[in-house]
């Protein structure tokens, strides 16, 4: 299967109420490109799940500011005034994951676990309406896996068959976000014939990639 297409295309992947995963941290990592051709569409009433909404206008902050998200799940919304002003308002539904919390319950979506036990959040909010589990004696918040419908994820280079690298911490969330997800597209820099990435060195196997968008 052709898994090269072109950025125009991200559209037909893209419905209302729909849940989005974007990789990277504070902007580093995020598909850029991809995210201004969702601003070209009407889509709306998004969930979003990331690490931040970076800054005011960049990145993921673009979808906040054009109102594209209706549920945000992250680990920290401290850099966008923005982000924090529709949450106030009752614009945004905010859920505030430990940042170690959400790669654990994305990896968990992505190996097909039934979840991660955690101390992490115990006796705060991050508690409430879960399950605890007591092993050894020790109290452990039950955190489930979180599955998305589609996954928005940059890499540095792939071959055509999906195979990807990631160029230094660029790599953050992304590599867990691909396998959580239904559909998984990847915008990188480069592309190569297959054979040509060292196996030794790839981030993210073809099996966890759908489609790729060179921008």
């Amino acid at each position: 299967m052709e898994k090269v297409i072109d950025i125009s295309e991200i559209k037909k992947f893209l419905k209302d109420g729909m849940i989005i995963s974007i990789g990277g941290f504070f902007g580093c990592g995020n598909a850029h490109n991809i995210i201004d051709e969702i601003l070209k569409t009407d889509v709306k009433n998004l969930t979003i799940v990331a690490s931040d909404t970076v800054v005011d206008g960049k990145g993921i902050g673009k979808l906040v500011a054009d109102n594209r998200i209706s549920k945000l799940m992250a680990t920290h919304i401290g850099t966008n005034k923005d982000t924090q002003k529709q949450v106030n308002e009752g614009l945004i539904e905010l859920e505030l994951i430990p940042q170690g919390t959400l790669a654990e319950r994305l990896r968990s979506a992505s190996a097909g676990l039934g979840g991660v036990l955690t101390r992490t959040g115990l006796g705060t909010l991050v508690q409430e309406g879960k399950e605890v589990i007591i092993v050894d004696e020790k109290e452990y918040i039950l955190e489930k896996p979180i599955f998305v419908d589609l996954a928005i994820i940059k890499a540095h280079t792939a071959d055509r068959a999906g195979n990807l690298i990631y160029n230094g911490s660029s790599r953050n969330f992304n590599v867990a976000m691909a396998g959580a997800a239904k559909i998984t597209i990847a915008e990188v820099e480069n592309i190569v014939e297959n054979g040509e990435l060292n196996p030794n060195f790839i981030h993210t196997p073809f099996v966890y990639v759908n489609y790729l968008v060179k921008a």
